[in-house]
């Protein structure tokens, strides 16, 4: 399995077991030629741990390619802890995955991802300073989600500017796929610009706050991916669009903060066949790595982050250009931009050590 197209390339994939706690977790490091391996640690109840390593190892690659793209002087990683975030969080248990990631010696380098809260990270903090993404550290940038919420409205907007010749959302309908950390916020910047919210979630909470905050319309999960609107935005897990849904699909855009949406790289093909417009995930949802980075630069400064954040737009502009021009699907074209920007930071590399 790691041989094949999607999982090639990995430098570290490491398996975490804290008998004590209970802890059970894997750390996949993809690349580290920019820098170390940055990404989120997730908290999921995995069926079982093939489940969880193909997660991690796709997170990770993923993550290799945001950061290239993004421009930050960071490498790909990501960890996943195989447990349930509504029932199994503990002190314990959060304590011993900082020490596993200390053990790493700065190789990978984590924050909060699905399932995981700022203040999980906190905990963690209390064992490695291979910790990004806090509140109370002496840069901490606090919760990214906002960020990454951002970003991902401004890449719908550009979507939406390339495909439907609109500069506003004013109007439109966009479906969103989860609504919690990332996907609230998301649903205030399209409720502010005039969007027609269409919303599920598993968690009812998560839904009740959107409804009564935007008046979105609540759909069953099995419906979203399937309605008719302008805009759909997967913002839950992975591995949405695939041979079952895509065919379903009635939008005209793909775009949303979810991390590998596309269940296999192909996918991207089936949805430029049917003329949908895809934005790269790893692109749009990088708003919120971007944030968290900015810890990592000794000095903590929001200008630069949200100069990077804007960057965004612009950036899935070009995507989406030389899609048209070449006729390749825009994951193909975000792919090649990311390993470009990779191969020439390794290249360097070598000629650093060989000097």
């Amino acid at each position: 399995m790691i041989e094949t197209n999607q999982f090639k390339g990995h430098e570290k994939v490491v398996y975490l077991h804290d008998k004590e706690s209970g802890l059970k977790a894997i750390i996949a490091v993809h690349d580290t030629s920019l820098g170390p391996a940055a990404g989120g640690c997730r908290m999921w109840p995995y069926e079982n741990e093939m489940d969880a390593l193909t997660d991690a190892l796709r997170l990770s690659r993923g993550m290799s390619y945001k950061n290239a793209v993004a421009g930050l002087k960071l490498g790909g990683g990501k960890s996943v802890i195989i447990a349930d975030p509504h029932k199994d969080k503990n002190e314990q248990l959060f304590r011993a995955f900082g020490r596993f990631v200390d053990s790493l010696n700065g190789t990978y380098i984590s924050a909060e991802d699905v399932g995981i809260s700022v203040e999980d990270m906190e905990i963690v903090a209390k064992e490695t300073r291979h910790v990004i993404g806090l509140q109370s550290s002496e840069n901490a940038s606090g919760d990214p989600s906002p960020f990454t919420a951002r970003g991902t409205y401004l890449g719908i907007k550009a979507a939406v500017k390339h495909k439907l010749g609109q500069d506003d959302l004013k109007g439109l309908t966009v479906a969103v796929q989860g609504v919690g950390h990332v996907g609230y916020h998301l649903c205030k910047h399209l409720d502010e610009a005039g969007a027609h919210l269409i919303v599920s979630d598993i968690h009812q909470p998560s839904l009740d706050r959107v409804v009564q905050e935007f008046g979105a319309k609540v759909v069953s999960v099995a419906e979203i991916m399937s309605v008719a609107c302008d805009v759909l935005a997967p913002c839950a897990l992975g591995a949405v669009l695939n041979d079952a849904t895509i065919p379903a699909l009635r939008t005209p855009i793909v775009a949303g903060a979810a991390n590998n949406q596309l269940a296999r790289d192909e996918h991207g093909q089936m949805l430029h066949d049917k003329g949908i417009l895809y934005a790269p995930d790893y692109v749009i949802n990088a708003g919120g790595i971007i944030n968290v980075s900015a810890e990592a630069r000794g000095k903590y400064d929001v200008n630069w982050v949200n100069d990077k954040v804007d960057n965004i737009y612009t950036t899935l502009g070009t995507i989406f250009e030389r899609s048209d021009k070449e006729g390749r699907p825009t994951n193909v074209i975000a792919d090649e931009l990311a390993e470009e920007i990779i191969a020439a930071a390794r290249a360097r590399k070598k000629q650093e050590k060989a000097a």
